[in-house]
């Protein structure tokens, strides 16, 4: 009986109603990835910074934007950066295995988000 009404319910979804469920779904696993990187991930480097002295900036408490400049160096470490809001090469010196993979994860749900996010933009009925 269960499954028949889920079926059905199914089948009455339209594509907008498609798009917002993709939405909120890639953007609790964005929040999912960020929340992991940043405890795991940015917690390891920025400890082991500080055992060498190397202070996270101090205009970046509570924004996040090191977060992404830490996953862009470690997801991308061959890339040419002239400048940098942290330090690259102790951000490339300390990063881990596992600190890839998470960087990984956090770039793409991010474009994922931002992908469903600007589909729901454009092909939205307000428009």
């Amino acid at each position: 009986m269960s499954e028949k009404i889920t079926l059905d319910l199914l089948q009455d979804f339209n594509s907008e109603d498609w798009i917002a469920i993709v939405g909120i779904f890639s953007f609790f696993i964005w929040g999912i990835a960020t929340f992991l990187f940043r405890r795991i991930s940015v917690n390891h480097i920025e400890y082991e910074m500080a055992k060498e002295g190397i202070v996270p900036p101090a205009w970046d408490k509570g924004i996040g934007a090191r977060m992404i400049a830490y996953a862009g160096i470690i997801a991308f470490p061959n890339l040419n950066r002239h400048a940098s809001l942290v330090n690259i090469e102790a951000t490339k010196r300390f990063s881990r295995r596992k600190d890839k993979y998470f960087a990984g994860l956090l770039i793409s749900t991010s474009l994922l988000f931002f992908i469903v996010l600007a589909v729901f933009s454009i092909f939205s009925p307000n428009n």
